[in-house]
């Protein structure tokens, strides 16, 4: 009896991860519980292969859509779960318009509205078949619960066609009213010739290895080679990112060591940029600044420069334009000049006067000598002039920390000084106030220093300077080219746009 529904037109509902399936029915197997459709379309779209097969466990829902024999106005549709004896499978066929039957609901299209007539009660009514097709309902009852109690989904073959249309939606089924119409149309869409539709599926990984992408990316270079273009988006360049300093014609290569000393340098820094510093030895920088002061510039000149050096940097630490403005003048900073008596004393006065006239609280210590260096009192003369404190006792020093304290005690020449009371009782205020100290031309020696550093400033090139020397800055103070190269120093200047560079230990 199973061959009574052999070219039925159904549709078979397998839950939303497989989809709906429509086709005319092919095969029955009792057995293997399986049921087979040919030409059968996946949601909507036709389907790559020939035939499906389902196990009735996977089927949800199964809908007679056309029963041959019956006309072409004989439709089906769902019926109730109890009707067909089983759970969760329904099949349902409607009757005609010729008076066989009651009317039956078609469901709807997702191209054009339909009118949905009202439904009956179901309840009592039994399945309408034709005179030449007596099927029992208890029979129908029978083969569609075989086609229900197998588990598994199989498929002839193992390519399918996806679609994007819900699984859920389904082809409308065919009004009686618009028979003409809807005939054609199924024509249409079920009319293509079964030879057509390929048997084997697409070989996508043998027709992948067909393509040489080293060899064709290959081609694309040397062409761009020969012609001197470029090709846009090609993977192996990227597009070169320049910044807004950056010059995006090629240049010559960078030379990064141009500055050679001529003995072997003890310490090397270098800039932010990566050029090379080397270190000197003190006597070879005391010949440099000896040489620079022959030929015009001056103790007063270096004085003046270094001053003007120092307190740049000093105000940058301070906090630059953030600190300093008219709206901050209730946080004027504080800053702590210790000097001694010799130049690198002179130095810290030029660099006072200079804070002072940027509107910073100086405190100058100087200890009282019968006889100063000239230096001095020229740079303590201009000192006077501004609103700098001038002190020469430790007792007069703040006790409250201050914002910087600046560091120009020690010298080489006289290294005995570190021995004096005041010296020593100058060290451990500066190292109580727990204030961050800026040394100026700090010099190299063996023994002890009294007063850590967090930064130090070398003038021209720097000493190999200890740890204790802190953050390492070189300021310019003037020396020309040629000057450092009749002391044998081949130089070009590492400070750029700059008068202080900051250096960093290799």
């Amino acid at each position: 009896m199973a061959t009574d529904w052999l070219g039925s037109i159904v549709s078979i509902n397998c839950g939303e991860s497989l989809g709906v399936y429509q086709g005319r029915v092919s095969a029955v197997d009792q057995v293997s519980q399986t049921i087979s459709l040919t030409r059968p379309f996946h949601n909507g779209v036709k389907c790559l292969v020939p035939e499906v097969t389902f196990r009735a466990g996977d089927i949800t829902e199964l809908k007679i859509l056309e029963i041959p024999g019956l006309g072409d106005n004989r439709q089906c549709g769902d019926l109730p779960q109890t009707e067909m004896g089983i759970p969760g499978v329904g099949c349902q066929v409607g009757p005609s318009q010729n008076g066989t039957g009651k009317t039956l609901k078609k469901p709807m299209s997702s191209s054009a509205p339909q009118n949905i007539p009202k439904r009956t009660d179901t309840k009592n009514q039994d399945i309408i078949i034709s005179p030449q097709q007596q099927c029992s309902k208890s029979y129908m009852d029978r083969h569609v619960e075989t086609l229900t109690q197998s588990k598994g989904f199989r498929r002839r073959h193992n390519s399918w066609s996806s679609s994007s249309r819900h699984p859920n939606q389904v082809t409308p089924k065919k009004s009686g009213l618009k028979n003409g119409q809807m005939k054609s149309k199924d024509d249409e869409c079920f009319g293509d010739d079964i030879d057509e539709i390929p048997d084997t599926d697409f070989d996508f990984e043998g027709n992948l290895a067909l393509f040489d992408k080293a060899a064709v990316f290959e081609e694309i270079e040397t062409h761009e080679r020969r012609s001197g273009t470029r090709s846009r988006g090609t993977p192996n360049e990227k597009p070169a990112r320049y910044r807004h300093d950056e010059n995006i014609l090629e240049s010559e290569p960078i030379v990064y060591r141009r500055i050679v000393v001529p003995q072997n340098a003890n310490k090397e820094f270098c800039t932010d940029s990566g050029l090379v510093v080397p270190s000197v030895s003190y006597e070879l920088h005391k010949k440099l600044l000896s040489v620079a002061e022959k030929h015009g510039l001056t103790l007063e000149r270096r004085l003046e420069m270094t001053g003007v050096c120092a307190s740049q940097m000093a105000l940058s630490l301070l906090g630059g334009p953030n600190r300093l403005n008219p709206k901050n003048v209730h946080q004027r900073p504080t800053v702590a000049l210790l000097c001694g008596p010799h130049v690198k004393g002179a130095q810290g006065i030029s660099c006072g006067r200079h804070l002072s006239n940027h509107d910073v609280h100086v405190i100058l210590f100087l200890p009282n000598f019968v006889k100063m260096l000239e230096s001095i009192t020229n740079e303590l003369n201009l000192f006077s002039k501004t609103q700098g404190q001038q002190v020469s006792s430790v007792k007069d020093l703040p006790d409250s920390p201050v914002d910087l304290v600046i560091n120009c005690l020690d010298c080489h020449e006289n290294a005995f000084l570190r021995d004096q009371p005041w010296y020593k009782a100058v060290v451990d205020w500066a190292n109580q106030n727990r204030a961050p100290v800026l040394s100026i031309d700090p010099p190299i020696s063996e023994m002890e220093q009294g007063i850590d550093a967090k930064w130090s400033l070398a003038l021209g090139l720097p000493l190999p300077l200890g740890e204790r020397a802190g953050r390492v800055y070189l300021c310019d103070i003037g020396i020309p080219q040629k000057v450092f190269q009749e002391v044998g120093i081949n130089y070009h200047s590492p400070f750029g746009c700059k008068f202080v560079i900051p250096l960093h230990s290799t």
